[in-house]
């Protein structure tokens, strides 16, 4: 059986023998033998025990854990679940990494799209990026609903228009119309604006919202703060 003295074991682990010798001081990798001049020797078992703990401080497990675990008389078991358990944590890590990532993409993306920008302005497209998922998420609920009306509307003035049908299109216009005040309640309920002049966020009412002319990301209001009319940049804002 290979006997290892502390060097080549801290080597075969990618330690420092330094770090070998503090987990013997502290319990968990006691050498199998000495030699006959006093020399550590570590046995194969050690050399696996040594990975197991190499690889539970990988894991950010603490050391007092980790002689906790060893002294268990399953640690297979115990191991297992801690792993799953890291594993969880650092998910969810990396999920909020990707999160941040994300908006500062977004930001450094808005910033190359501005002439000059000042504090005001990164402070819009702050609140732009503030909840975005949601209001794309909107969107597309409009977007998904509204093919089905739109389709049924062609279908009905092409049967008029060749067959000379005209109740269907009767029919889809009593449909529409409650269809389309329910859909832009909603829609108007969870969106605000942002006045480009002087950065107000503000609510305009539904009337002004529907007739106004727009962009996919944008509509022309007036500005309740300053009075300023021109196209304000959409957001999402708590239903009122």
């Amino acid at each position: 059986m290979s006997k290892y003295t502390t060097g080549e074991i801290a080597k075969l682990c990618g330690v420092t023998v330094r770090t070998v010798q503090y987990y013997d001081t502290r319990g968990i990798l006691i050498p199998s033998e000495l030699s006959e001049g006093g020399r550590r020797l570590y046995s194969e078992d050690n050399l696996k025990r040594l990975k197991l703990i190499c690889f539970l401080r990988e894991m950010d497990i603490p050391i007092d854990a980790i002689s906790q675990i060893l002294n268990e008389e399953h640690p297979e078991k115990v191991v297992s679940l801690l792993v799953e358990q890291q594993e969880s944590v650092f998910l969810d890590e990396i999920s909020e990494k990707q999160e941040k990532l994300e908006k500062l993409r977004e930001l450094k993306k808005e910033l190359k799209n501005k002439a000059a920008f000042s504090l005001e302005s990164i402070g819009d497209i702050a609140e732009i990026m503030k909840n975005k998922k949601k209001l794309k998420k909107l969107r597309l609920m409009l977007l998904l609903t509204g093919i089905p009306v739109t389709v049924l509307q062609w279908f009905s003035i092409i049967l008029w228009i060749i067959k000379g049908i005209w109740w269907p299109f009767v029919v889809w216009v009593v449909a529409a119309v409650p269809w389309g005040i329910l859909v832009s309640r909603k829609y108007f309920r969870h969106v605000e604006y942002i006045c480009p002049e002087c950065h107000k966020v503000f609510k305009p009412s539904m009337k002004e919202a529907f007739w106004a002319k727009h962009t996919p990301t944008a509509r022309k209001l007036t500005c309740p703060e300053c009075g300023h009319k021109g196209y304000c940049v959409e957001i999402w804002g708590d239903a009122k």
